[in-house]
Formats: C-alpha cells, sequence, structure tokens
C-alpha cells in the first residue's frame, strides 16, 4: 500500500511538470513572428515572367483571383483604391488568376474593368502553395517579406483592409 501511494505521488509530480512545461511552450508559441511570404515566379497573359522578387522590399497587397469570380469583381475596387491612397508609402498591389478555364485571358479582364494591376496567370501551384481555398484571398505582405494579414471575403466596408494596409506600410 505504501509502494502504491508513493508511485502515486511521483505520477502526480510528473503529470504536475508535465503541464507545467506544456503550458510554458504553448505561452512561447503565441508570440512568433508573423509567417514568411512564400517566394514564386510566374508568367503574365502575355508570357512575360513576374516574380514575388521584383516586390521584394515593398509593402505588398497579393490578391487570388478568378475571372469568374463575382465576389473579386466587388473586391478588387477597394483594394485598388488602397494601393492608390498608399502608392506614396510604396504599396504595390498584384494579383494571381488561378483556377481559370481554358482560353481565358486575366489581364484583359481586368483593363476590361479599368484596373491596370499585374497579375499573373496559371497560379494553381502558388495558391496552393499560400493555403489558398477560394476566391477572393488577399495577402497584406509587408516590406520584410512577412504576410500581415489574410483576407478571404469581398465586404469592402470591413475596417480591416485598411487597417492591414497601415500595417504593412510600418
Amino acid at each position: 500500500m505504501i509502494y502504491l501511494l508513493t508511485l502515486s505521488k511521483k505520477l502526480f509530480t510528473a503529470t504536475l511538470l508535465a503541464l507545467i512545461f506544456f503550458t510554458l511552450n504553448a505561452d512561447a508559441e503565441e508570440t512568433t513572428v508573423a509567417p514568411q511570404a512564400p517566394a514564386w515566379q510566374l508568367k503574365t497573359q502575355s508570357g512575360d515572367t513576374i516574380s514575388s522578387a521584383q516586390f521584394d522590399g515593398q509593402a505588398t497587397i497579393l490578391h487570388f483571383w478568378a475571372t469568374w469570380c463575382p465576389y473579386c469583381k466587388v473586391l478588387q475596387p477597394k483594394l485598388v483604391e488602397l494601393e492608390k491612397k498608399y502608392q506614396q508609402q510604396g504599396v504595390k498591389l498584384v494579383a494571381i488568376s488561378f483556377n481559370e478555364d481554358d482560353g481565358v485571358l486575366p489581364q484583359d479582364e481586368l483593363a476590361a474593368r479599368g484596373y491596370s494591376f499585374p497579375t499573373a496567370v496559371h497560379g494553381d501551384e502558388v495558391a496552393s502553395l499560400y493555403g489558398v481555398n477560394g476566391t477572393p484571398t488577399t495577402f497584406f505582405i509587408n516590406k520584410h517579406k512577412q504576410v500581415i494579414f489574410k483576407y478571404t471575403s469581398a465586404d469592402t466596408s470591413d475596417p480591416r483592409l485598411e487597417l492591414a494596409v497601415q500595417a504593412i506600410v510600418k
């Protein structure tokens, strides 16, 4: 009986120590820095190379979209507005088109909408690399290539959009 009581005390002490250790580690993980944006390289509709390296050192709004996506049409004017508002701070808007039908011309579609920001095409692998599950998905990346905010809505009145741009220009 005494042996079982001693064993129970040792088991209780070990469990308590493990719980304290894991609690401390969990707290440490909450203070990690923002994740790095994965590097990518694709082609534009005209066949030119476009890559994340072209935006090194710049605050970047990286917008994953598709020509058939009605929500992308709703969000894009707001993204263009934010790029213009913060252009003096170096904000750049770049898009990656993915999950498109054959023969679609994304840059032409943007031009028809009145936009001139660059878009890469055939971006399915890059979308996967970024963990994009649907459209629109927009990443706000700071000058140090850190993803500060990921946005998966088309709500243009969401104040987090402008707050995200303000965060990436710091």
